[in-house]
């Protein structure tokens, strides 16, 4: 110790103020510990709320009213040409994320978290130093720790997101200082699907190149071919199985050359969004002062308390890897605070929702088809088509799908996938089930309101009992 710094005992340290540790924070304090939460921004939200889940979701919001818009001619309904005024539509968003992180702000003085500027290094498993902090505070000495830093944009070879430059990160695209005439996205994940989805409603000729042979790998074909078919008509180009050999800044242009199934290897763009993933935000956080243990990746590794290699500490959210999304983020915070409490907590969960909000929207939970056909595992699958519904007529939109997987023999439902309107909003109910073992006779027999998009988990359901109602099906 430095003579002349001032040390501060805390009963649980959170490192990060994203999902996973605010999550983590609050509930250590609901169960009576003493919670520091240090973050290098000063604020409870982090990557999600500030540069994530928040702006692009208000943002992807905005971009489905124009295509409405669009669609409402079909129904006889005809607008002016839309004017999009960027300014107005910038203040919205920003206006959106600083009222959530004024209320994260009170939830902490509600419950007595304590939240530090600055950034953490370890020096070993009971003390953490802090940097470029304002306070007055230069060392934590902590009886356990929560590690959720987050991570961040992955960049490519030779690349440099400069403040003001045209190659672009997840970040900064949000931000929305301008629409370009024309984009390019490399990675053809969900980031680099709704973000293209955004400034081509907003007017961008937005070309798309990924290096895999389809959009979004891994996620099932059936819930990707609608959306495949509306991007054809939104974007000006998809090219799989394509990669980017140069790429060339310049002050006016970015000059790129592709390889592979692309048009001319040679094309110019006003802007480059790079969307090829993210990596955890580890490697500044003197984990070698601990027991600590990393893989060679640089994610945490847990165990199902979340706790690391060193019983004092824990990590949750993106910096442990796995499915990277706020939701799992919190829960895992929720399960590290409780097993720091002693209660017999830990991360059991069947049913992660996943959801990319496009148009169409796409959202998967539990058990896909692929990966059971990888598995060798029997199942039966059924899909529900929406041009079987009657609410999805009414909206004029039909060519969504309800799917489920399960198992043969019991008829427990293991997986649900849902492409249409609202999509996001309708998984929840397949969570729900497969978490609780549900099988198909408990949801065909649960009344759904009619007509609504949620029918389509009734109907499912039934199509597997062979009793759908707005479908006919062989008998066998």
């Amino acid at each position: 110790m430095v003579m002349g710094e001032f040390t501060q005992d805390v009963g649980v340290l959170v490192i990060g103020a994203g999902p996973g540790g605010y999550a983590a924070a609050f509930r250590a304090a609901d169960l009576g510990h003493d919670v520091t939460l240090i973050d290098v921004h000063g604020q409870a939200g982090g990557v999600c709320l500030f540069r994530g889940c928040i702006p692009s979701k208000t943002l992807l919001y905005a971009a489905g009213l124009l295509q409405d818009v669009q669609r409402a001619g079909e129904m006889g309904i005809r607008y002016a040409e839309p004017e999009i005024d960027l300014d107005r539509l910038r203040n919205w968003k920003d206006r959106v994320v600083a009222k959530l992180a004024e209320g994260l702000l009170n939830l902490c003085k509600k419950r007595g978290v304590d939240i530090i500027k600055a950034r953490a290094g370890f020096e070993d498993s009971r003390h953490v130093r802090l940097y470029d902090s304002d306070s007055e505070i230069s060392r934590i000495q902590f009886q356990h720790a929560v590690i959720a830093a987050g991570s961040r944009p992955v960049s490519l070879p030779g690349m440099e997101f400069k403040k003001d430059g045209r190659l672009w990160d997840s970040r900064r695209a949000l931000e929305l200082k301008e629409i370009p005439e024309k984009l390019l996205i490399i990675g053809g994940g969900y980031v680099g699907v709704e973000m293209g989805s955004v400034y081509a409603s907003l007017g961008s000729r937005v070309t798309l190149v990924e290096m895999t042979g389809g959009l979004m790998p891994g996620v099932d074909p059936d819930l990707l071919r609608p959306l495949q078919d509306r991007l054809k008509t939104l974007f000006d180009a998809v090219h799989l199985n394509t990669r980017v050999e140069t790429i060339k800044e310049y002050p006016e242009r970015v000059d790129v050359v592709l390889q592979g199934d692309a048009g001319p290897a040679e094309q110019s763009f006003d802007n480059v969004l790079v969307a090829v993933g993210r990596r955890p935000h580890s490697d500044n956080l003197q984990l070698e002062n601990t027991k600590v243990r990393v893989d060679e990746r640089g994610f945490i590794r847990i165990d199902d308390q979340r706790r690391t290699h060193d019983k004092t500490i824990y990590a949750v959210g993106d910096v442990v890897g796995g499915v990277m999304l706020a939701h799992k983020a919190m829960y895992e915070g929720k399960v590290a605070a409780e097993a720091i409490n002693g209660k017999a907590a830990a991360f059991d969960v069947q049913a992660i929702p996943a959801v990319v909000y496009t148009d169409p929207q796409l959202a998967w939970c539990g058990l896909t088809e692929t990966e059971a056909r990888r598995r060798d595992l029997a199942i039966k699958v059924v899909r529900y088509p929406w041009a079987a519904s009657g609410r999805a007529a009414t909206m004029g939109l039909s060519g969504g799908m309800t799917k489920m997987i399960l198992d043969p023999d019991s008829g427990r439902i293991r997986g649900m996938g849902i492409v249409g309107r609202e999509a996001g909003e309708l998984i929840a109910e397949g969570v729900l089930a497969i978490e609780m073992g549900a099988l198909a006779q408990d949801v065909a027999l649960s009344i759904h309101p009619h007509p609504t998009l949620s029918e389509g988990d009734e109907e499912a359901a039934e199509m597997f009992l062979g009793s759908a109602t707005h479908l006919f099906t062989l008998k066998k």
